[in-house]
């Protein structure tokens, strides 16, 4: 199974930016689709975004359509989350998943592995 750690969350104002990291370690020899899903308070968790083992192919979940983007880096197992224009709703624990197999699958029960997330808060 993979590790997964997840870097660069914070707070920011309203209308600010942030850029998540996640880090894959362990059985990276094996192809994996990571994504990206947000767990806010009352809320269950949500699709954000998640990318394909090569990157070519990225899905774009409804809450983050507009404002974020996901980009690979497979040569050092790592994966961003673009998030741009934030807004207080958008606060929440980032999540980190990976998945065996290529696709980016928007469902978190496909990913077997998980992070320990990343708290990201939007200030009004």
């Amino acid at each position: 199974q993979v590790q997964l750690v997840e870097s660069g969350g914070g707070s920011v104002q309203d209308g600010g930016s942030l850029r998540l990291s996640c880090v894959a370690s362990g059985r990276t020899d094996r192809r994996y689709a990571m994504g990206w899903f947000r767990q806010s308070p009352g809320k269950e968790r949500e699709f954000v975004a998640a990318i394909g083992w090569s990157g070519a192919s990225t899905r774009i979940g409804d809450v983050a359509k507009g404002r974020f983007s996901v980009s690979r880096d497979t040569g050092k197992n790592t994966i961003f989350l673009h998030m741009s224009n934030l807004k207080p709703e958008v606060t929440g624990m980032y999540y980190c998943a990976g998945a065996l197999g290529g696709s980016p699958w928007e469902d978190g029960v496909e990913y077997g592995g998980w992070g320990a997330g990343g708290q990201v808060t939007v200030a009004s």
